[in-house]
């Protein structure tokens, strides 16, 4: 068996003469959370629509849990639970309702099921609670529990945390942790929110323009994240002349703002550099180093790709 619950081969889609996903090769394990990043219009909610079989795949080729869907179309899809865009209930029944439908329609109706997703969503107390009467966060939590009623292998979750707020997103982010690490479900998340993704996801997959850039663990990434060294100082021009004296070069070596010189090489150094500084009678504010942060990182990868 793979070990890739997903995995695609140069999936692209063209509207209009318009590539919006352009050859992309993804790589699912499963157990982990995948993080899909990218700015809005990247490609991530077409792409998911393509792996729900929701829209068709202009080229490439698409394998869930090892196999082309296309030869198991039911037994397939019935062990994924996804949300794409914002999940719809009826406003005037309450939650245990709501999910009682769904159920019935899938055919799969057990009173049991739904009083144990809804614990697992946290919204047991809630479930005689009306639609209309939820918060956003209760409404988000209440569409992932009709996503895993059907205990699903794989979720796919399109954007979950778009528009909540701070308690909203921990609720959301500890539910999905909880049923990637106690349940055991694999789960695809998109979102344009990096630090959300940072602290969620186990493999992040970033998404520009169509293309899917690379796909790097959270480990790799801490490791390639750009560090530094920054000193605030008295007389910058004085601390760029003793550094260009040590062949060290503007913006290659260090860059200046102010009166703030970050150095991005020979960190090792930065005890000598400040005793150099010091002695040459100028005042050291401050010495830290520094690493940057996800949107930084993101930034920068992308405008170099």
């Amino acid at each position: 068996m793979s070990d890739y619950v997903i995995e695609t081969n140069n999936l692209s889609k063209i509207y209009s003469k318009n590539k919006v996903v352009n050859s992309v090769s993804m790589h699912v394990e499963r157990g982990k959370i995948y993080g899909l990043l990218g700015k809005n219009g990247a490609g991530k909610t077409t792409t998911m629509c393509m792996l729900l079989n929701l829209t068709y795949p202009s080229s490439g080729e698409i394998y869930l849990f090892g196999k082309n869907p296309k030869n198991d179309s039911n037994g397939t899809y019935s062990k994924i639970g996804s949300i794409i865009e914002t999940p719809g209930f009826y406003e005037n029944l309450t939650a245990y309702e709501n999910l009682k439908i769904i159920a019935k329609l899938r055919g799969n109706f057990n009173p049991a099921n739904i009083n144990a997703v809804l614990e697992m969503v946290n919204l047991e107390n809630a479930k005689s609670k009306k639609y209309k009467d939820f918060s956003l966060g209760m409404k988000q939590r209440l569409g992932i529990a009709a996503a895993i009623m059907h205990s699903p292998e794989l979720l796919i979750l399109d954007e979950p945390i778009n528009g909540l707020d701070p308690f909203g997103i921990k609720e959301i982010r500890n539910l999905l942790k909880r049923l990637a690490h106690e349940f055991g479900i694999t789960i695809l998340i998109s979102s344009h929110i990096l630090s959300e993704i940072e602290n969620i996801a186990d493999v992040i997959g970033f998404m520009d323009e169509g293309v899917l850039i690379e796909e790097i663990s959270k480990e790799e990434l801490y490791n390639r994240l750009d560090k530094f060294v920054e000193f605030e100082v008295s007389n910058p021009d004085l601390a760029v002349n003793i550094f260009n004296e040590l062949e060290l070069n503007e913006n290659d070596d260090f860059t200046v703002s102010g009166n703030t010189i970050n150095l991005y090489t020979h960190l090792e150094l930065r005890d000598k550099f400040n005793e150099l500084f010091v002695k040459a009678g100028i005042d050291v504010r401050k010495v830290n180093l520094c690493e940057e942060n996800l949107e930084e990182f993101f930034t920068r990868f992308v405008s170099n790709n």
